[in-house]
């Protein structure tokens, strides 16, 4: 589906767009008296709540994602893939926001509506809802760019469209105060027809990010963890935390249960799909392994990086000599934390796709399909396989030919992002005691054990310095495939950590003693029917090399802000490149 911006065929995709965002089925015909929104409104739109309405809906899905992330591990240590030189430039799109059409029309709603005939009573959420979403552009550009030109109204072809850039304490401070509008005017919790609006749980929680970030180090270089925001930061996230304790919010029982049911006491807020009005928003069709899906395949691979980070079931890490449980590469898969196996699958391990029970997901070259092996060469294709598919996220009982209706939802700000956003500002403010806490309960949820000193694997006695590490270690594996790795080494200025980096998968060389090309008939046909068990294969741990690409990640300090686009200052001369990208404008606090 096209940009709103683009929608000029009438009210048949607004109507559609209105039941994407919020499955409203009790709109009736309203819809009719709204005009082609890539223009100003017409007259009469804010006055009546319905057309407001959704006027508001097409803003939420130019806001919010449009589906899950997907491949944003490819920047990190999460996934498979290689980033080399050149990846940001100041004339390519790569890592680039300027959303100021959709800010404009952000803007128009926050002008007209309380001039409008809607009922006062009306007007509130719909004014706080448009000021967290313009809250939502401004942190996305501020965190991309640093400062950028705060307009609170929408310009006129009459204006000074070359507005100079604002200081980013300027736009922070800019953020807060819509967010402290929207949580002023925002109901507690929206639920029924109404779930997938922001609500005053989802402004705190998002407030709490915001600030969050407003005292890492990615803006505050020369005081990366003693600087003064980091007291707002945990004000903000204990009093989301308490909030949303208060309200019903909570971690589920089941870790899996939170990617594949709804509506439940972890999401705070949600982004809603629906088939067949709104689905595949996973996009589980290019995630899937080919023999089981359509049309793509090899998305959200993990890396080895990552497979190596989840700890065993007592929470040591693997080859830990105080750990209860052995570990060898030969059984890496055995006795780990279980969200290992919710979240990654494989050689021979269980992976029930298209509702096929017993199915075990096979790897090695020859045995099976050979677009689900792993390889490089060994296919005589310029891609790899890291020898590992992802499981999160995933509706296994769908069959490939209807893979594109997984409708579940995706949870842009969960419970869980909350405790750890509040384990960090608590960490860095003095209670480490507290930040402990937040691990030992997700991993009590995780299903780690909690071992004789109740620590879950957790060292006893850490340093604040421990302590930031482990927090940063555990939403590593609690959050893979959420698009959280990338953006938090970038926030702790930690990407020397990628730079330089390889990229590794497990290959299985042979089963039962025979290699890729001795395999028998009987091997083809066991792996056929499911029969090979995982301990049948030799594997060995390998570089992933994809044709001639790049072989190491390059990941430069420039990284830590992004350039603002270069067609964008050519249209605005007022507007001041970023340091390391050719200008003079300081992107930090």
């Amino acid at each position: 589906m096209k940009n709103i911006i683009n929608y000029n065929k009438g009210i048949t995709k607004i109507f559609s767009l209105l039941l994407l965002i919020f499955i409203i089925s009790s709109c009736g015909n309203v819809l009719d008296e709204v005009e082609d929104l890539s223009n100003y409104p017409g007259q009469g739109t804010f006055d009546d709540e319905q057309t407001a309405t959704a006027y508001l809906a097409a803003l939420y899905r130019q806001a919010l994602p449009v589906s899950w992330p997907i491949n944003q591990g490819n920047w990190s240590d999460e996934n498979g893939s290689i980033i080399g030189a050149g990846w940001i430039e100041t004339d390519n799109g790569t890592m680039k926001t300027w959303p100021y059409v959709e800010i404009r029309r952000i803007n128009i709603l926050l002008k007209e509506v309380p001039e409008g005939a809607i009922a006062e009573d009306k007007k509130a959420p719909l004014l706080a809802q448009a000021k967290f979403l313009r809250a939502y552009h401004y942190f996305k550009m501020v965190y991309y760019h640093g400062g950028v030109p705060i307009l609170k109204e929408p310009q006129e072809l009459t204006d000074d469209l070359e507005v100079p850039r604002n200081s980013t304490a300027e736009c922070f401070n800019f953020i807060i105060e819509d967010l402290d509008a929207a949580i002023a005017g925002l109901p507690d919790k929206y639920t029924g027809s109404d779930y997938g609006r922001v609500d005053k749980a989802g402004a705190m929680a998002f407030k709490g990010r915001v600030l969050l970030y407003k005292a890492s180090p990615q803006f505050n270089s020369s005081n990366p963890y003693g600087n003064q925001y980091w007291a707002d930061a945990y004000s903000a996230n204990k009093s989301a935390k308490d909030f949303l304790d208060s309200h019903g919010y909570g971690l589920l029982e089941n870790y899996v249960d939170i990617f594949e049911t709804e509506e439940h006491k972890e999401n705070i807020l949600s982004v809603v799909f629906k088939d067949p009005i709104r689905s595949d928003g996973r996009g589980e069709q290019s995630i899937r392994p080919l023999s089981e899906t359509k049309n793509a395949t090899g998305g959200d691979q993990p890396g080895w990086a990552l497979a190596a980070a989840y700890p065993m079931k007592d929470g040591k890490m693997p080859g830990d000599a105080t750990s209860a449980y052995t570990y060898d590469v030969q059984t890496y898969w055995m006795n780990r934390d279980p969200r290992f196996a919710a979240n990654l699958v494989w050689n021979g391990g269980f992976y029930e796709l298209s509702g096929k029970a017993g199915r075990r997901q096979y790897t090695m070259a020859n045995l099976i399909d050979p677009q689900d092996a792993f390889g490089y060469v060994i296919q005589g294709s310029s891609f790899y396989r890291t020898g590992l598919w992802c499981r999160k996220g995933i509706n296994e009982a769908n069959v490939s030919e209807l893979v594109s209706t997984n409708d579940y939802d995706w949870p842009e700000i969960r419970y869980t992002e909350v405790l750890f956003n509040y384990a960090e500002a608590a960490n860095e403010t003095g209670k480490s005691p507290d930040a402990i806490q937040v691990l030992k309960d997700i991993r009590e949820r995780a299903g780690i054990e909690a071992g004789t000193d109740g620590m879950y694997g957790l060292k006893a006695g850490m340093t604040r310095e421990e302590v930031r590490e482990a927090i940063l270690a555990e939403k590593f594996i609690e959050m893979a495939f959420e698009g959280k790795r990338f953006w938090d080494l970038r926030r702790h200025r930690m990407l020397d950590r990628l730079d330089g980096m390889r990229k590794y998968g497990i290959m299985a060389l042979t089963v039962n003693g025979r290699d890729a090309t001795e395999l028998t008939a009987d091997d083809v046909q066991k792996a056929a029917k499911s029969e090979i068990l995982p301990t049948e294969f030799y594997s060995e741990v390998v570089e992933l090399i994809a044709g001639s690409g790049p072989t190491q990640m390059v990941m430069p300090e420039t990284y830590y802000f992004f350039p603002i686009r270069l067609s964008d200052i050519d249209k605005n001369p007022n507007l001041e490149q970023n340091t390391g990208w050719g200008g003079n404008f300081n992107p930090e606090l």
